[in-house]
């Protein structure tokens, strides 16, 4: 379990530097000191803004990662003397990597003596990879170059060279009319998801109420607060504080990842695309599975609860506080599966980190809801079903369940590798073996450790013939160019195929996935660009492809009139390595272009201000943008959207 929390967060680190403005709590200087003609001490110094702290060189690699000193062009030119000394460091133990760590308050320094061997060379080239945490952690990279003579020194990640430049200019466009892509855009569309959002956490919150670590937790703490109180009054007003508690606990799990998407809005979307994350995603829900099976439990530490229990004891607010945090600590293992689906299913640039508090606080708020509500009629308990193997059965449902989610991000990170092992059709037949293994254990023929004997009753066998239809539906999907429009977003896109294929696009329409390719032909060809920004993991993207434009006014629309260039976000395809450069999007920060999703990614935010998908644009071969950006939205007003699009493109040529 420690080796997993380590890559899970070493992963997120590592995809958040990879794509986005790197949040900078530390402030570096270098100097160069001469010992004698060969010999000279190299000394970094980082300043760490208040309750920052970074990795010493020799924490204990069971944690946190340490800091890694690298000499670039040592080789043939000097050697290093000894080891790099430190500054003072601070240790303390970890409790959750149960080792003991190293890392620097206030200030770190490195000293590192070196020894010339080629008295022609006159730079030292470093680089310095640490990691510097506060409420969470960022993985940074300084490089330095210092000059032997003491001169001034350069930090070069501040620097383009000449190829980089071009390239960067290459990315921005020259688009005339930039205030129509905001035209009729408001806010109502992101709070339209928002509710959808809470909505969802509010059905996994209700779920989470019918298993077994919470279900019989509702009358016991409910009779607590109305028999422990003076009165009926104060029984209900601690109630309703205790479910408020519920509510701000959950919707508080949600704010590190508002400090994540502060940084950079394509943070989120780079974490949720991240190929390595997402088989970790795969590998954590096989383990929520079997978890639910009966196999084993998941829990968190004893003494973790036991704390927060011995607070409960001491009254007042405080005390009711640490009864929500104690039922959130006890339960977690039942709602941490239910919990960890929300969160990687919240991992999306379309509402940030927003999209995780309205799933949190809907989560929240349906655990809180029975609390209050017997609190308030407390006769209603007796109506409350007796708890019993129904319990156990709803634990084995949600694991069947978490087993089908855990290869939807094996298949993402299949798509965005384009490892080719989890094509559609092999998809769509692994969910059918899942559930027709469900409908076997509702019948009676599958049994796990917590079952006892197994009864028929109708809706056991009501629940396993609506399982047996759905894996017919599935069937359907085996088929070439099946839309399984029920699903659309979870399998794999069509074109992503066992079957041989018409084209690499979506529904077999001619599609350009470079920018200057598809632009020389909408000239040579006076049609107007459909520019589709989208993603190989974009679950809305493959929504729109498959109910949307299969619609058959859209797709004549698409195939007929526009040119369409698809440019995936997600691609981690390497570009060559003459297209290989830097853009600097701040003063402060590069950012290296090594992916196909490296390059598009950042041409949508350096151009469309946005890393949103899916995101349509329609603009002429002048760059002029003909309408106002669309996002996720339904036929009718999608089909309206083009055709209006058209129109102007057409008036535009007159």
């Amino acid at each position: 379990m420690k080796k997993i929390i380590l890559i899970f967060l070493a992963t997120i680190s590592l995809a958040a530097n990879a794509q986005q403005e790197i949040i900078n709590p530390v402030k570096w200087n270098s100097k160069i000191e001469k010992i004698s003609d060969t010999e000279f001490e190299i000394i970094l110094t980082g300043t760490i803004d208040n309750e920052w702290h970074v990795y010493s060189q020799f924490t204990d690699k069971e944690g946190s990662l340490p800091a890694v000193l690298t000499f670039e062009n040592s080789e043939g030119n000097y050697e290093l003397i000894g080891v790099a000394k430190e500054s003072k460091t601070t240790t303390a133990y970890n409790d959750v990597f149960k080792v003991n760590e190293t890392y620097f308050l206030n200030k770190a320094e490195f000293k590192q003596r070196i020894k010339i061997l080629n008295t022609t060379i006159n730079k030292v080239s470093i680089q310095l990879k640490y990691q510097a945490c506060k409420d969470v952690c960022f993985n940074n990279e300084k490089y330095f170059i210092l000059n032997l003579d003491g001169s001034k020194t350069t930090l070069t990640n501040t620097i383009l060279n000449d190829e980089s430049k071009v390239l960067s200019n290459n990315l921005i466009l020259d688009l005339k009319h930039k205030e129509r892509l905001d035209m009729g855009l408001d806010s109502i569309t992101i709070k339209s998801n928002l509710w959808k959002i809470f909505v969802l956490g509010f059905l996994g919150g209700l779920v989470a109420l019918l298993t077994p670590c919470v279900f019989p937790m509702i009358p016991l703490t409910v009779s607590f607060f109305t028999k422990q109180s003076d009165t009926k009054s104060k029984g209900i007003k601690n109630a309703i504080l205790y479910g408020v508690f519920i509510i701000v606990i959950y919707v508080a799990l949600s704010i590190p990842f508002h400090f994540l998407d502060s940084v950079n809005p394509e943070i989120l979307n780079t974490i949720s695309t991240n190929i390595w994350l997402n088989v970790i995603f795969f590998i954590i829900f096989i383990f929520f599975a079997f978890s639910f099976f009966g196999y084993y439990e998941l829990t968190l530490p004893h003494s973790w609860s036991n704390k927060m229990d011995n607070a409960s004891n001491s009254g007042g607010l405080i005390g009711i506080f640490f009864m929500a945090v104690t039922l959130a600590l006890v339960s977690f293992s039942c709602t941490g599966p239910i919990l960890g689906s929300l969160l990687a299913g919240s991992l999306t640039s379309d509402g940030g980190a927003f999209q995780l508090t309205a799933g949190m606080t809907g989560f929240g708020a349906a655990l809180a809801l029975p609390f209050a509500l017997f609190a308030l009629f407390p006769n209603l308990l007796k109506s409350l079903p007796k708890s019993g193997g129904w319990l156990t059965t709803v634990k084995v449902l949600l694991g069947f369940v978490e087993l089908a989610l855990a290869f939807k991000f094996l298949s993402n990170a299949d798509l965005v590798a384009h490892w080719g092992i989890l094509k559609r059709e092999v998809f769509v037949g692994i969910w059918m073996v899942i559930f027709i293994l469900m409908a076997l254990y509702f019948l009676g023929v599958i049994r796990f450790p917590h079952d006892g004997k197994k009864k028929f009753s109708f809706p056991k066998i009501s629940f396993a013939i609506l399982i047996a239809a759905f894996v017919i539906y599935l069937g359907t999907g085996l088929t070439k160019n099946s839309h399984l429009k029920l699903l659309a977003g979870f399998p794999p896109p069509t074109f992503y195929s066992l079957y041989e294929q018409e084209s690499d696009c979506p529904l077999g329409l001619d599609c350009f996935k470079d920018f200057d390719e598809g632009l020389a032909y909408a000239k040579a060809n006076n049609k107007p660009i459909l520019l589709d920004f989208t993603g190989w993991a974009c679950v809305n993207c493959r929504k729109m492809e498959e109910n949307v434009w299969s619609d058959s006014r859209v797709y004549q629309l698409l195939k007929d009139d526009y040119v369409l260039i698809s440019l995936y976000i997600d691609d981690r395809k390497k570009l060559p390595k003459d297209a290989q450069f830097k853009v600097k999007l701040h003063d402060n920060h590069l950012k290296s272009i090594k992916t196909v999703g490296d390059k598009w990614s950042t041409f949508q935010y350096v151009n469309f201000n946005t890393a949103s998908q899916p995101y349509y644009v329609v603009l002429n071969a002048k760059l002029e943008i003909l309408n106002q950006a669309k996002q996720y939205s339904g036929i009718d007003e999608y089909y309206n959207w083009l055709s209006k699009s058209n129109q102007k493109f057409k008036q535009s040529i007159l």
